[in-house]
């Protein structure tokens, strides 16, 4: 599954993700491999369905507009989001959020009644359909991001809902109908859009952006407007060319804590053109596959699958406190933080401020040959290892010295796929360069250092060695003479 970057957000049909028994076909390999480079560049990616479920998606959106154009034109005040996080698995029904100019109706199957209080009320229509059909999707997505990371199958099986619910069950999991700007939905003069020169009215200032708690999100829109943060720090709007059976996929916080980090959650927001001119404002269906409350997010199938975990990932967490912290996004913000590792350095610092001391104070030991291997090998992986990594989208996690002597000889290990698309040396562990042994670092520098061998640096240092006793032995001549 190497590849080589995409040029634009990935397209997957979800046909192609569905598993299979027995071993893998090529379309579902192709499809997994792109659906992960997808995420791991744009945070972000466009799955198809099969045609006739675009009918289902389309009626959904027209519900949509019908349901909220028939709204009131200020909500009762009973009706006005609070963003209570310990409210995160009861929402259902219809609220606002002036402030935004939102409004949504959550549809949470056991909580949600489909049936008319009486005459006067209407619901969108074709929730429980559309619900079923996006949470199979948001379950094959998930397992395929599973099968990327050399999990087993189906590992987030126990923090999900049942399929079906128990009885007096409530899912974890909601569908959202949205509508943005509706120009009948007063209020206006509260909300905190920005007005561009262009006319262009943005949902979320600059400095404000969202981070679903999801595990998978999935969106279908009736316009284009959801950006979504890149790995390089740049809005890409994901929903512009949207076909008529394609949604766009993206992982949220809840997976970000379950893969320990491998996978990153999506910032965005969502922006809103031209709406006066439209008398619906723009709508969406919005799935969330969400943990099971009463549950905990852990990271001992990453662990099993020989992933590394740091420490703020180790213990368990339960959900529900998940649920109700605040994630703080400044990391999020700078994605090329999650690429990067503090390695440790030399009290010297890098090779250029040494030889810099050497020159200047000739009386300085030469470094041992162990130690030089040491710095150039850690040097090469911060210039090179980690700038193929970046281009390509891969985050660097280093296995265990001795674990990983069996993993550079078998083929399903979980870190054969990151070697193979990083060029990292045959045969070499694929641990940090400071924890090999000083053959396995020859091996390494060879590889990504065009001309570097053992014997020149061998030679370099006993050349070193000799100048230095030259201008010791100069320097102690000197002061001979000058004391007779």
């Amino acid at each position: 599954m190497a590849g080589n970057g995409l040029s634009s957000l990935g397209r997957v049909k979800l046909a192609d993700l569905a598993p299979s028994e027995g071993l893998p076909s090529d379309a579902y390999k192709i499809s997994v491999s792109t659906l992960s480079h997808s995420l791991a560049q744009y945070s972000a990616v466009i799955i198809q369905f099969p045609a006739s479920d675009g009918a289902l998606l389309r009626s959904g959106l027209d519900s949509a507009r019908l349901y909220f154009h028939q709204r009131a034109s200020y909500p009762a005040a009973d009706m006005i989001h609070t963003n209570d996080s310990r409210e995160w698995c009861k929402t259902s029904g219809y609220f606002a959020d002036p402030q935004l100019w939102q409004e949504i109706y959550d549809y949470r199957p056991g909580l949600t009644p489909m049936e008319p209080s009486n005459g006067m009320e209407f619901h969108p229509a074709g929730l429980p359909d559309i619900f079923s059909l996006l949470g199979n999707a948001a379950r094959v997505i998930l397992d395929a991001i599973s099968f990327y990371l050399n999990l087993r199958s189906s590992p987030f099986t126990e923090i999900l809902d049942n399929v079906p619910l128990r009885s007096r069950e409530i899912s974890s999991s909601a569908l959202s109908v949205c509508c943005y700007a509706r120009p009948s939905f007063q209020g206006a003069h509260h909300h905190n859009l920005t007005t561009q020169e262009d006319g262009q009215l943005v949902m979320y200032p600059e400095q404000e952006h969202q981070v679903d708690k999801s595990l998978i999100s999935l969106v279908k829109s009736d316009k284009a407007g959801l950006l979504v943060r890149d790995l390089h720090g740049r809005w890409v709007l994901v929903d512009e060319h949207l076909g008529p059976q394609e949604v766009v996929v993206y992982p949220g916080l809840a997976l970000y804590q379950a893969t320990a980090g491998y996978i990153i959650p999506a910032l965005h927001r969502t922006e809103i053109n031209n709406m006066q001119d439209n008398m619906y404002g723009r709508c969406s269906l919005a799935f969330k596959l969400m943990p099971k409350s009463m549950t905990s997010l852990s990271c001992s199938e990453m662990r099993a699958a020989g992933h590394g975990v740091e420490a703020q990932f180790q213990l368990p967490i339960p959900v529900d406190d998940f649920m109700q912290r605040s994630h703080p996004t400044e990391q999020l913000l700078n994605r090329n933080t999650f690429q990067n590792y503090n390695f440790p350095t030399p009290q010297d610092g890098s090779m250029k401020p040494l030889m810099r001391r050497k020159k200047n104070n000739s009386r300085c030991k030469p470094l041992p040959p162990s130690k030089r291997l040491r710095l150039e090998a850690q040097r090469l992986l911060k210039e090179r290892v980690q700038e193929i990594a970046d281009k390509k989208g891969i985050k660097l996690r280093f296995c265990n010295l001795k674990e990983c002597e069996n993993h550079i000889h078998s083929l399903d290990s979980p870190c054969a796929t990151i070697r193979m698309e990083i060029g990292w040396p045959h045969g070499v562990p694929f641990v940090h360069p400071h924890d090999l042994p000083n053959k396995s670092k020859i091996a390494f520098l060879e590889a990504y250092e065009p001309g570097w061998t053992a014997s020149h640096d061998m030679e370099s240092s006993l050349s070193e060695h000799v100048q230095a006793g030259q201008q010791s032995a100069n320097c102690n001549c000197k002061s001979l003479v000058q004391a007779l």
